[in-house]
């Protein structure tokens, strides 16, 4: 199978790029000594994942309890769900390591933390729980200065079958800076405060075996992980237009595309219309302090080779807007006829890969690009 026989709009995968980063952060991480737990919420593919732990990877996190359950009936056991535990999916969450999941839930409260030994303890589940720790305002956890932090680890420790497992954070704030010496600022914030948390808790008597941080802007920018058990990263298996704003890759790095074909014109305007709206595309626009504006994409041939000055600047819902930025090129209809057709870099490929419900992979072949595969991907929660 080829491009021209796919229906229009499809997510493709580069494999040869997405191997590529792979390896990147693998080996970086092996460099700096720690554990890496890839975050699955990027692709929700089985496949990917595979090829994630074959590179070396230990373990996986996920942002559903959906993702956890078919991760592991595929096969995959050592899981961290890194989102707050509301008490209604605590039955959900036991009912996995009541069947041989290895899952790792998280607390950022006392609230929180006081369900779930209250649950452990009527229904005899055994929770490992790790603190979300704020290393950054960026969203949610405690501050590693706080006395809830300990008041949290208490009742984790003294919860009957429930365990304190151990610290994590996600410095996502890092997608707002762009500078390689403010990227390395914040991955050292991120793990001495991360890490200080660690030793709050160990300095109380109490037990703090695993000690996690994260984001792909701070993984790819952190000088040394000292006190660090592991690193958790997501995106940078695609990668994306953010993450190049941020200047952790290049465009050109980007693994992750929607195929698009052009169904019209309106020439006056400079603008070829294309069948891949926001409904494909995500509404995703990027982040506010971004360097270069990419519209709703960066354009590139049906190869993947960037076309210099186009992007997606306009998207409804089936309809996306291509065209020139400054000058409108009066000459759309004869550089992008009828039929072409065209590659989308997205601006977040989390909410791009959510818009399909597969991805077809691509192989560089003599003679051109071959289509592989097709990889499902994983909805609900």
């Amino acid at each position: 199978m080829y491009l021209q026989d796919l229906n229009t709009p499809a997510a493709l995968v580069d494999t040869a790029r997405m191997q590529r980063n792979i390896t990147r952060m693998q080996q970086r991480m092996d460099s700096l000594g720690v554990a890496f737990r890839p975050h699955v919420k990027t692709t929700k593919c089985i496949a990917i994942a595979q090829a994630q732990i074959a590179a070396g990877a230990r373990g996986i996190t996920v942002s559903t309890l959906k993702e956890a359950e078919q991760f592991f009936a595929a096969g995959i056991t050592d899981i961290l769900y890194a989102v707050g535990m509301a008490p209604p999916k605590l039955k959900q969450a036991a009912a996995l390591i009541t069947q041989g999941c290895a899952l790792k839930i998280i607390a950022d409260s006392a609230a929180s933390a006081s369900a779930i030994a209250a649950y452990a303890r009527q229904h005899g589940a055994p929770f490992e729980v790790w603190i979300e720790i704020d290393t950054d305002g960026h969203r949610s956890g405690v501050l590693p200065q706080s006395d809830e932090l300990i008041t949290i680890g208490q009742l984790l420790h003294e919860g009957g079958p429930a365990t304190l497992g151990g610290v994590m954070t996600h410095a996502g704030s890092s997608y707002d800076l762009n500078t390689p010496e403010a990227l390395q600022a914040m991955a050292e914030q991120e793990r001495s405060l991360c890490v200080l948390a660690a030793e709050r808790l160990r300095a109380a008597g109490l037990p703090c075996p695993h000690v996690s941080v994260g984001s792909t802007p701070t993984a790819l920018s952190a000088q040394q992980l000292q006190g660090v058990t592991e690193v958790r990263a997501g995106v940078y298996v695609f990668f994306d237009l953010v993450m190049a704003n941020v200047g952790v890759c290049s465009p050109d790095d980007v693994a992750l595309s929607v195929l698009t074909t052009v169904i019209g014109h309106q020439a006056d305007k400079g603008w070829a219309i294309v069948d891949a709206g926001w409904m494909a595309m995500s509404r995703d626009r990027g982040t506010q302090k971004q360097q270069h504006d990419y519209g709703y994409g960066q354009l590139c041939d049906a190869s993947g080779q960037r076309i210099a000055g186009y992007t997606l600047t306009g998207a409804n819902q089936e309809h996306g807007i291509v065209s020139r930025s400054g000058e409108a090129d009066q000459d759309i209809a004869k550089h992008f006829p009828v039929g072409t057709q065209l590659r989308i870099l997205p601006n977040h490929a989390c909410a791009t890969g959510a818009q399909f419900p597969e991805y077809h992979a691509i192989y560089q072949k003599e003679g051109g690009q071959e289509v592989g595969p097709t990889w499902p991907r994983f909805y609900g929660w």
